[in-house]
């Protein structure tokens, strides 16, 4: 079952491009940036909420993983999310930043620790990535909300484990997490680290997962979920939701993106009240 995942997971690899014309939504940019610490070069996607243009209120940020597969169809091998044409419809004022992974070396980059069979463990530099040079372009670049309460990263599959990685190391950085279908297996030690971590009690946490998506996916997930609790986290911080049928693939994670999206941002505003 195992190896099965693994080939869903590296479904999203690939160097080939859907053919087409793109879907992307005219409030999507991108640009191209130097990652010193992967040794490379990143393009990073940036939607900007309808009202950015005309308003000048500074805005909560997303920051997503896989960004081939969140807004273009032309980009994704896989399908796209379509996060672009839900967020246009529902005027969510919100900054979604997605980062591109490294196609071949997307293992590599989204895996915080290495994997005997698979390799990969350079999570770490893929999320300083993400803290020393992307959110600091993108908080001079743009009107953002930069403090942690309005920063959460959000992934599927490796990226959400990485997002759940990212979110216990650095609270002071990410302060939500949307965690869809992550692949706790590939790196069991994020168990231990939860449970040793000291976790930051204002830290909320939206997990999801499809019950067609192998034998452990929901049991991992509420094991983490039992884990963060016993360590502080309030169950009002946590949201869970499994999707009878649900397989490892974009249309799960695109069909519940917005329920995820509006949980999140709705806790901030909850909490500013």
């Amino acid at each position: 079952m195992k190896k099965i995942l693994f080939l869903l997971i590296l479904f999203f690899v690939g160097q080939a491009f859907v053919l087409g014309q793109s879907t992307a939504s005219k409030q999507v940019q991108t640009f191209t940036i130097e990652a010193p610490q992967l040794d490379s070069h990143k393009t990073i996607w940036v939607y900007l909420p309808k009202s950015y243009e005309t308003s000048k209120e500074t805005y909560p940020v997303i920051y997503m993983f896989d960004a081939q597969n969140l807004f273009d169809a032309k980009a994704s091998y896989v399908g796209e999310w379509e996060i672009d044409e839900y967020l246009d419809k529902a005027n969510q004022d919100v900054i979604v930043i997605g980062i591109e992974h490294g196609n071949e070396k997307r293992i590599e980059e989204l895996t915080p620790y290495q994997n005997e069979k698979y390799g990969g463990g350079k999570g770490d530099l893929f999320i300083d990535f993400i803290r020393h040079t992307v959110k600091p372009h993108i908080d001079i670049t743009f009107r953002t909300k930069s403090e942690a309460q309005h920063t959460t990263i959000f992934g599927s599959s490796l990226g959400g484990l990485m997002a759940f990685y990212a979110a216990i190391k650095y609270p002071e950085t990410f302060g939500k997490a949307g965690i869809f279908s992550p692949a706790f297996w590939i790196n069991p030690e994020i168990f231990n680290l939860a449970s040793e971590s000291q976790l930051n009690s204002r830290s909320e946490f939206y997990f999801m997962a499809g019950t067609e998506e192998s034998e452990t996916m929901v049991s991992n997930l509420e094991q983490m979920i039992s884990i963060i609790k016993a360590q502080g986290i309030p169950s009002d911080h946590i949201q869970k939701k499994i999707v009878e049928g649900g397989k490892h693939n974009e249309t799960l994670w695109k069909n519940n993106f917005p329920e995820a999206c509006q949980w999140l941002l709705l806790q901030k505003s909850i909490k500013n009240d």
